[in-house]
């Protein structure tokens, strides 16, 4: 199976009070399908819309603070985060509960406008890879196991993601040296 990867970009986030006092609500989409997020100079990745269904039937996704484990604000399994799918994009409600010290801290900085970024952890598992006719690469993520979404302070793409986008380009950049050269070998022969 393929590393898990990350996709950031700047959200449009919004926080709320519910009647329930110990409880608030971060929401919005996480996830914005068909945009495109550059990797670096000359290499893209999307997400097409749909990509989520199976793991939105099928598994517990959590809502994290920046990817970390320790600081869950919600879960699919205990309704506290709750996720739809639709043409624009992945939406999410989490149910953040202001008793716990740390998700209280993160929906401050989501309130605040200290933290602006969303990004969410998958592994995917069906994708479309094109060199375009510009010479830029670009992946688009037809189906993937969503396992988390985040709040992030830095909608970067993180560079352990990066180092393995350039292994595919690399090797992509070989699987078509290889075709010229066989298809010049049968130009040869062929003579």
């Amino acid at each position: 199976m393929s590393k898990k990867r990350h996709m950031h970009f700047t959200s449009e986030l919004k926080t709320r009070s519910t009647e329930n006092e110990s409880e608030a609500v971060i929401e919005g989409y996480f996830v914005v399908y068909n945009q495109e997020t550059e990797l670096w100079q000359g290499a893209f990745e999307e997400v097409s819309p749909g990509a989520f269904e199976e793991s939105l039937r099928n598994a517990d996704i959590m809502c994290l603070d920046n990817h970390d484990s320790r600081i869950v604000l919600g879960n699919t399994s205990s309704n506290t985060l709750e996720l739809k799918s639709d043409s624009y994009g992945l939406w999410g409600r989490a149910i953040i509960d202001l008793e716990d010290p740390n998700a209280k801290s993160a929906y401050r900085k989501v309130q605040t406008g200290k933290v602006r970024g969303c990004s969410f952890g998958f592994y995917p598992t069906k994708e479309e890879h094109v060199q375009r006719d510009d010479g830029t690469y670009k992946w688009r993520v037809t189906e993937a196991e969503l396992l988390e979404v985040s709040i992030t302070a830095f909608p970067a793409y993180p560079q352990t993601d990066i180092a393995a986008r350039q292994k595919d380009v690399e090797k992509m950049k070989r699987q078509k040296l290889e075709q010229r050269k066989k298809q010049l070998k049968e130009r040869l022969s062929n003579d």
